[in-house]
């Protein structure tokens, strides 16, 4: 990965009337590297995305993408990157080789690339054999690894993915980071919006926003290591009874259901584990197990935005 920049920002700003969307973001992204950007709903993230990508202008600060200004060089940037949306952007009614061929004008692919260019998408996505198909008729999946290759017919050296497997199922999810764990192999850089944590783990760097604010930013790893407060694991077949019986306990910081099992985040877990142990018997609870664990991304994401007073409400 290289020390270079393929996206600098600073101070990024957006406002919209009396509200703030994204408020004096700063950041890096290194190229060949695979940037995560994390954050609940209404977190910011679309609108930096749309301001990085030359769709929105900044209310105030600077930045390049690609080499190019956000504020003065768009359509320059719109032709050196490549950008796929959470909503599906090929059209359903044409074959999945006609969406190739008006992407490969689209984005200016020369003439004399656009067959290499077309049997390249053809064959990372899987589809040689449904070229012939309309795109509205392919799984979601399909879909899906489709529109990645169409957004990089051009070769852009740096790609913008907003949610690109909502809906998606894990298998076609994990398929579809192999695609662009390909990609970043032949040196593109990769900056993507997701809300599954397990798609958090494939970065190399994440950055989480809240309200507006980018209020973490490091390894997934170093992120986990810094959460400060002991996690316990709660094995109990009443989970929602449970979390709430732990609302408002005494040493209990915050509690939610993890699958079938209950997640806290408490000041000591020596302490906590007796007096967790004390109120679930008191309220006749029942549990198997209670036992301090490391935290995952999704554990540092909760506690991360709690401690910014929540997300924002829709």
């Amino acid at each position: 990965m290289s020390t270079e920049s393929a996206v600098s920002v600073r101070d990024l700003t957006k406002v919209f009337g009396g509200f703030t969307a994204v408020d004096r973001v700063s950041f890096d992204v290194r190229k060949g590297e695979i940037f995560g950007f994390l954050g609940p709903n209404g977190a910011g993230k679309t609108t930096t995305i749309k301001m990085l990508i030359g769709l929105l202008l900044p209310t105030s600060g600077q930045g390049t993408v690609a080499g190019f200004d956000i504020m003065s060089d768009t359509e320059a940037i719109k032709l050196n990157i490549g950008y796929m949306s959470q909503l599906f952007s090929l059209y359903a009614d044409l074959t999945v080789e006609e969406n190739i061929a008006f992407y490969s004008g689209l984005y200016g692919v020369s003439k004399d690339r656009r067959n290499e260019r077309r049997d390249w998408v053809l064959e990372m996505a899987g589809l040689t054999d449904q070229r012939g198909r309309l795109t509205g008729e392919l799984p979601l999946g399909w879909k899906q690894r489709l529109a990645l290759g169409c957004a990089v017919l051009h070769e852009p050296p740096l790609l913008f993915l907003d949610e690109p497997t909502s809906g998606v199922d894990p298998i076609s999810r994990r398929n579809f980071w192999d695609l662009i764990n390909t990609l970043t192999e032949n040196d593109t850089t990769v900056f993507v919006s997701t809300h599954y944590m397990e798609e958090a783990e494939y970065c190399h760097r994440l950055s989480l926003m809240n309200k507006g604010k980018l209020i973490a930013l490091d390894t997934p790893a170093r992120l986990r290591a810094a959460l400060p407060e002991p996690l316990l694991e709660i094995q109990t077949r009443n989970s929602p009874l449970v979390v709430e019986a732990l609302r408002d306990a005494p040493g209990v910081l915050e509690a939610g259901m993890f699958g079938r099992a209950v997640h806290v985040m408490v000041h000591n877990a020596a302490e906590a584990r007796k007096q967790i142990a004390d109120l679930l018997h008191s309220r006749g609870l029942q549990f198997e197990e209670i036992r301090e664990i490391p935290p995952s991304l999704e554990d540092v994401f909760i506690a991360r935005v709690h401690s910014e007073g929540g997300a924002r409400d829709d």
